[in-house]
């Protein structure tokens, strides 16, 4: 069994929780990795430490991704992984909902990852060969009450990436779904000292990607769940 290859990775919605977890582990492993977020300059120590570059854009505007997409061409060739982040939610009674605010989010969470698939599939298709990782959340399997407008996303999200396996794993691009269900540990959000295990470390997500993105194509997973071993589902 012989497992794929990458070079270039592209992480779309960037921070400093999973993101920086996937960033710095993709490098260890040797990828030119460039990270992209609204807001550029925060991701600033995470290039210094890790050697990544950075670019501004907003995964909801075409233009934008075009454009990152060209740049990441330019600078350190192709992505052959594409890693979709970016979320938006809003929160509240139904009835109360903002109009505006749940159509950004769904822009952010559904559409986006759109337009970066878009423009990711361009480029692998060509070659048979590359990943697209796109992050879920408990969200994208069970609509919560006064969430609606991030299940729907989320639940657009998981529906994306089924036609996109069903479409482009023959034509050799995995396509992988990771439903994260609980919290993320993470600045701002650090472990209960009653329950350090409530939390889910970044770290260890991040090398469930990384041993998705080792898998054989005999062998290739679509989708798979991350909880806490004491997380209730």
């Amino acid at each position: 069994m012989v497992s794929p290859t990458y070079t270039s990775a592209l992480i779309v919605g960037a921070g400093q929780g999973l993101s920086a977890s996937l960033t710095r582990l993709l490098r260890k492993e040797g990828l030119a990795v460039a990270i992209a977020a609204r807001d550029a300059t925060k991701l600033a120590p995470l290039c210094a430490e890790t050697g990544a570059r950075a670019y501004r854009c907003d995964a909801q505007d075409e233009a934008q991704v075009q454009r990152l997409f060209a740049d990441i061409d330019r600078d350190q060739a192709a992505p052959d992984v594409v890693i979709y982040n970016a979320s938006a939610r809003t929160r509240g009674p139904f009835v109360q909902l903002v109009p505006a605010e749940v159509q950004h989010a769904l822009q952010v969470t559904a559409f986006g990852a759109f337009l970066v698939a878009q423009q990711a599939a361009v480029r692998m298709v060509p070659r048979g060969h590359g990943a697209m990782l796109f992050t879920g959340a408990s969200a994208s399997v069970k609509g919560y009450a006064q969430s609606a407008p991030f299940a729907m996303g989320k639940f657009a999200l998981r529906g994306l990436t089924q036609s996109l396996a069903r479409e482009l794993s023959p034509q050799g691009i995995h396509i992988a779904h990771f439903v994260i269900d609980g919290g993320i540990r993470g600045p701002g959000r650090s472990k209960d000292a009653d329950k350090p295990d409530a939390l889910l470390d970044p770290d260890a997500i991040a090398t469930t990607y990384l041993n998705i993105l080792r898998q054989p194509r005999s062998a290739w997973t679509h989708e798979i769940e991350l909880r806490p071993w004491l997380e209730r589902f």
